[in-house]
């Protein structure tokens, strides 16, 4: 196999603290509030955390939203539920329009409608399908600060509780999909999960990325069952995963994606994909991907 051409050192991101949440802060009156901002590639949103819950959505571009255990690719087609006190960091893969809406939780409850009784899976972080009434909704909401841009008058606090409601139940209703990747605590294997994540085609084998990190491939393999309960080809198959929702957001051709992620065909890839989601990438891309 010829060797992969030397990419060039990629530059250092911009790093940059939390986007002012304290003021969209959710309340019993206003529980569901919007911010817009339009970030740039490379750019890193630290780590941080609130007593509220979120949902990050990408109108345009791609996001990667970090916590402590897990790594999530957010395209315009996902949004990641995060819920309230997990720290979490955002980095930005492609240019983009990033929506982020809190929730208020009231006490003991987790999730987006507050009358739910079984909440358990609202209290972890899920990736969910966007619908297109869900996006329509998202982009209608009001995104002003508070004390900065005015409040809204009466008129609008009504179709705030409106879209707020209409936001919660079909955020409810959407489906969620096995696609975050699980990162590990031991620091050597996550130095090298973390290479994965940002250039997963850069070594065919476990070997090569073992030896990055000066471990043996056995050593690895060991840590990978024992810290995330999966073998090494397993997890970068969700990596790859990842990696092909951000270029479909792209709008390339799926012999393209085939090709970028190093599968000799795209019936190869459409065959990992089937095995994976079991689904055919043009239904798990939904309407991103170019024929």
């Amino acid at each position: 196999m010829p060797s992969r051409p030397r990419r060039p050192s990629p530059r250092p991101p911009e790093r940059i603290g939390p986007l002012t949440p304290h003021l969209f802060m959710p309340t019993p009156e206003r529980p569901v509030r919007a911010k817009a901002h339009g970030l740039r590639a490379d750019v890193q949103v630290t780590p941080h955390a609130h007593p509220w819950a979120q949902l990050t959505f990408s109108a345009t571009g791609v996001l990667r939203l970090s916590t402590t255990h897990s790594t999530y690719i957010v395209p315009p087609s996902r949004v990641v539920w995060v819920p309230p006190g997990v720290e979490h960091a955002i980095t930005v893969v492609e240019d983009a329009d990033m929506r982020t809406v809190y929730f208020h939780q009231p006490d003991g409850r987790c999730g987006p409608d507050p009358q739910q009784q079984d909440d358990g899976e609202w209290r972890h972080c899920r990736v969910l399908e966007v619908s297109d009434l869900l996006r329509a909704l998202v982009l209608e909401l009001d995104t002003r600060a508070d004390g900065r841009d005015g409040a809204p008058d009466d008129d609008g606090l009504r179709r705030e509780h409106h879209l707020s409601a209409l936001v919660r139940d079909e955020l409810r209703r959407a489906r969620a999909v096995r696609l975050g990747v699980d990162l590990p605590s031991d620091k050597r294997l996550r130095t090298l999960c973390q290479a994965v994540v940002d250039d997963p085609t850069r070594h065919p084998t476990l070997d090569a990325w073992a030896r990055d990190v000066g471990a043996s491939p056995r050593t690895v393999a060991r840590l990978f069952r024992q810290e995330l309960g999966t073998s090494f080809v397993q997890w970068r198959q969700q990596v790859l995963l990842a990696k092909a929702l951000s270029l479909a957001a792209r709008q390339l051709p799926m012999s393209h994606i085939a090709a970028e992620l190093g599968y000799a065909s795209a019936s190869a890839f459409t065959a990992m994909v089937r095995r994976s989601v079991g689904t055919p990438p043009s239904q798990f891309f939904g309407r991103q991907a170019a024929r």
